[in-house]
């Protein structure tokens, strides 16, 4: 994975923004550790940073056509590149190496933007033609490597992160109240077009837009669609296995030492048990990686949404496939003190400690010599995974199923925090819900897990993947994951819940699926999600650190949030018996997100406009 960024400005001589240039490098180090490359012309700076994943040397960028016109910076992974390589070549393209980057190049030069639904992988990258003076962009269909972009004077600016984009002189740290709203009412989701700063937006997955001195315009080049489900129950069984496993074999590709994320749950054993299969036949040992916290053995507390702990599970996926496993624990006080950078890494208030947890983490495996792993993220969204899809009274209440209480949130602020909120969130969901595909023929709930699956995909399994980005990339760890194949989204889609669901278990056509090659107690074991501490110095620590933070005049946070509403959180942190966000964010997490939201503010000098 890399780092991307640049802008065209078609008035003034783009040749003279290298300070400009220098400082977008900066913000894309962390994430392109290896190389860097750029360029410069009239119109338009690029600037690239690489990860070396694939072919060290004929993967450089930015990279040129043949005749120097087309120039391409990308950031990503092509799944189906011994595909395109070939059927390129069949057309009289010549390659000089064997990267992804070549590939996508060639690709584009034979078919111009018809060439982006031909990709499977995960990407986003920047082809400026010089002759053309045309920049294009584009964004994988699921969105899973990000892509921020805000309009200036003469052109635009881009870049693989909000802080690249804050580097132009053009472009402010402002927040309006639709952003205000959004961290304080949505947060940490965000929606797929929003960078949250006023100026700046998200390229939508799926898209790909075009710059040229006359205008700008934003095209589809692949959504979702609703289709009758044609297949029976033992062919759908078949199909699914076969999805996941193709998509798995083709992300196991590297040229650098690669490993698994392991909890022992369902989705993450299948990923590793499919990788374990393939280096054991070449004769090698697959590397697995866990997370756990010190004491949890002691603190942990079962819930419905987290009903048992992993390590059982993990000790017996280690024994049934033979890994080599490591173990990365981490302390309570470690864990509060990462919210600081997992703020920094995402450039926005984040997951809390789910993702200053993961930063952690990414940065102990690679310490320990990993530069890419596969992770089991969206399979819960693809195959109804999360209580929420099974709860009845959740199920069909008309709000965001993993944050329903917008009451809650405004509870926790002074009055004039935000105005409309309730009528904000609102509209953002049924916005959401009416972009759902359906067929005449759905009854009532199957229009439902419609909605369900987008309002999933757009919000919930976009916050994840971006979590999931920014705290791997922070270390310079490339993350795959190879659920987010768009064919299983596409026959996900479209499946009937009744499959989906199979023998009444969240998941049930996966475990059906792979219930031969996994463990019984693997197979059957019912979800529980990414770990997180239930230590009481963690709560304490992050209760202490918000009260330093409300003492201190100078806190734009502070001046959001009632004190005494947040005190008495403080006095009875088991009063909230719902998660305010997600499956696991509770008590300590709104202190966390606190704490985050403080950091952001002082840390990009946000000013509310």
């Amino acid at each position: 994975m890399c780092g991307i960024g640049g802008f065209v400005d078609y008035e003034r001589d783009a040749r003279r923004g290298g300070p400009i240039l220098h400082g977008m490098k900066r913000t894309l180090t962390p994430r392109g550790p290896d190389a860097e490359g750029t360029y410069f012309d009239e119109d338009t700076a690029l600037i690239h940073r690489r990860l070396i994943v694939i072919d060290p040397e004929g993967g450089k960028q930015p990279m040129y056509s043949p005749d120097r016109n087309t120039i391409l910076i990308y950031n990503g992974e092509l799944y189906n590149t011994p595909e395109l390589r070939t059927e390129l070549m069949s057309r009289g393209h010549e390659f000089v190496g064997h990267s992804d980057t070549e590939v996508l190049l060639h690709a584009y030069l034979e078919w111009k933007t018809d060439a982006f639904a031909r990709l499977n992988g995960i990407f986003a990258f920047a082809i400026w033609e010089k002759r053309e003076r045309r920049l294009t962009l584009c964004r994988d269909r699921l969105g899973v490597k990000p892509l921020f972009f805000a309009p200036i004077r003469n052109g635009l600016t881009f870049g693989s992160t909000i802080d690249t984009v804050l580097c132009h002189p053009e472009i402010e740290p402002a927040l309006d109240e639709d952003g205000l709203r959004m961290l304080l009412l949505l947060g940490p989701a965000r929606p797929p077009e929003s960078g949250v700063f006023r100026q700046i937006k998200s390229l939508l997955p799926g898209h790909f837009a075009v710059l040229t001195p006359e205008n700008f315009t934003d095209h589809v080049y692949w959504q979702l669609e609703a289709h009758e489900h044609e297949d029976d129950l033992p062919t759908t069984i078949e199909r699914t296995h076969t999805l996941i496993c193709d998509a798995a074999r083709r992300q196991l590709v590297s040229d650098v030492p690669l490993a698994c994320f392991l909890s022992g749950g369902l989705d993450s054993s299948i990923l590793s048990m499919l990788a374990a299969k393939d280096y054991a036949a070449r004769g090698e040992t697959l590397h697995t990686w866990s997370v756990d916290y010190r004491d949890n053995d002691k603190y942990f507390t079962k819930s419905i949404f987290q009903p048992n702990s992993d390590d059982s599970y993990i000790d017996q996926m280690v024994d049934f496939l033979g890994t080599h496993h490591h173990r990365v624990v981490l302390e309570p006080e470690a864990l509060c003190a990462a919210l600081l950078p997992a703020t920094d890494a995402r450039a926005l208030p984040g997951m809390a400690d789910v993702d200053s947890s993961l930063l952690l983490f990414c940065a102990a495996v690679k310490r320990g010599g990993t530069t890419v792993c596969l992770s089991g993220e969206c399979a819960d969204e693809l195959f109804g995974g999360y209580p929420w899809y099974h709860r009845e009274e959740i199920l069909f209440e008309d709000t965001f199923p993993w944050s329903r209480s917008v009451g809650l949130r405004l509870g926790l602020l002074t009055p004039d925090a935000v105005r409309n909120g309730e009528e904000f969130v609102r509209q953002h969901y049924r916005d959401t819900c009416a972009r759902a595909p359906r067929l005449p023929s759905d009854d009532k709930k199957a229009a439902r897990m419609r909605e369900m699956f987008v309002l999933n995909l757009d919000w919930f399994m976009a916050t994840l993947l971006d979590r999931k980005d920014r705290m791997s990339m922070y270390s310079g760890l490339e993350v795959r994951v190879p659920f987010c194949d768009h064919r299983i989204v596409e026959y996900a889609y479209n499946m009937p819940w009744g499959f989906k669901s199979l023998e009444g278990r969240e998941k049930g056509i996966v475990r059906r699926a792979f219930a031969d090659e996994l463990p019984k107690e693997i197979v059957y074991r019912k979800k529980s999600p990414y770990p997180k501490t239930f230590h009481p110095v963690y709560t304490r620590l992050c209760a202490d650190y918000v009260r330093r933070i409300f003492e201190d005049n100078t806190s734009v946070t502070a001046s959001l949030f009632d004190r005494n509403a947040v005190q008495k959180l403080m006095q009875r942190p088991e009063s909230l018996t719902e998660p305010w966000f997600g499956q696991l964010m509770r008590t300590p997490q709104i202190f966390a997100y606190i704490i985050q939201l403080d950091r952001w503010f002082r840390h990009y000098h946000v000013k509310i406009v």
